[in-house]
């Protein structure tokens, strides 16, 4: 049965007009069509903001819904869990979010230099053996330099450790700008932030809501970096 929907589900993506969904192919060989002209698909020149592993859109979505004056692209490589999110933005009319379905290792094929503003990293994989491939690492860090715009603002919101004492050791050792961190987002840290970051912290996904039942802590921090000159 859950084959049967997941095959249901792919075959409905492919009537919504708010996902992309590239062969890993094309992508490896040459820019994404809409590189560079994401302000001419949504119609505006409004600020770019993209969630990396996406999962199933509530990130996307719901700061969509908060932000109708920014533009938001979910990417993930599950076309199972983004059909959510998806089929959301469609039935509800929401324009200022899409979807690509892609492995992020290839996201520079998709951004232009100065096209995005922000990025959030909402409970990405901590790679516990493989560092390099953290959502975090300089590796990745690398590659958003090369669209983020001077200002643009990276955020991570994580239940593991793991993952946020890799990334603040990344930004301490690579010299980045650390702006807000706190590492119990619902205890005593959210307390800290104003009523705007509040309110965006508390979009909370499938996962995080589990988490929260657990009793785990969840981590936030966001920081800068020097882009590409």
């Amino acid at each position: 049965m859950a084959s049967k929907n997941k095959l249901e589900r792919f075959a409905e993506m492919e009537s919504f007009k708010n996902i992309f969904q590239p062969a890993i192919d094309s992508v490896k060989e040459a820019d994404f069509e809409l590189k560079g002209k994401w302000a001419e698909h949504f119609g505006n020149n409004h600020p770019i903001v993209l969630e990396l592993g996406c999962g199933k859109g509530e990130y996307t979505i719901g700061l969509a819904k908060r932000y109708p004056e920014k533009n938001f692209i979910g990417m993930d490589i599950k076309g199972a869990r983004i059909w959510k999110g998806a089929k959301q933005g469609e039935q509800e009319g929401i324009t200022n979010a899409c979807f690509i379905r892609t492995k992020i290792d290839f996201i520079t094929q998709f951004f232009h230099k100065n096209e995005v503003s922000e990025i959030w990293c909402t409970f990405s994989d901590p790679q516990p053996k493989k560092p390099n491939k953290r959502l975090t690492s300089k590796v990745f860090v690398e590659r958003y330099k090369q669209f983020l715009k001077k200002d643009g603002i990276i955020h991570l919101k994580t239940d593991s450790d793991l993952l946020m004492a890799s990334t603040e050791e990344e930004i301490s050792s690579n010299k980045y700008q650390e702006l807000f961190k706190t590492w119990d987002l619902y205890g005593e840290g959210v307390y800290a932030l104003n009523d705007e970051i509040r309110d965006i912290l508390e979009i909370r996904t499938f996962y995080e809501d589990i988490w929260l039942k657990e009793g785990k802590t969840i981590k936030y921090i966001k920081f800068q970096v020097a882009t590409v000159s």
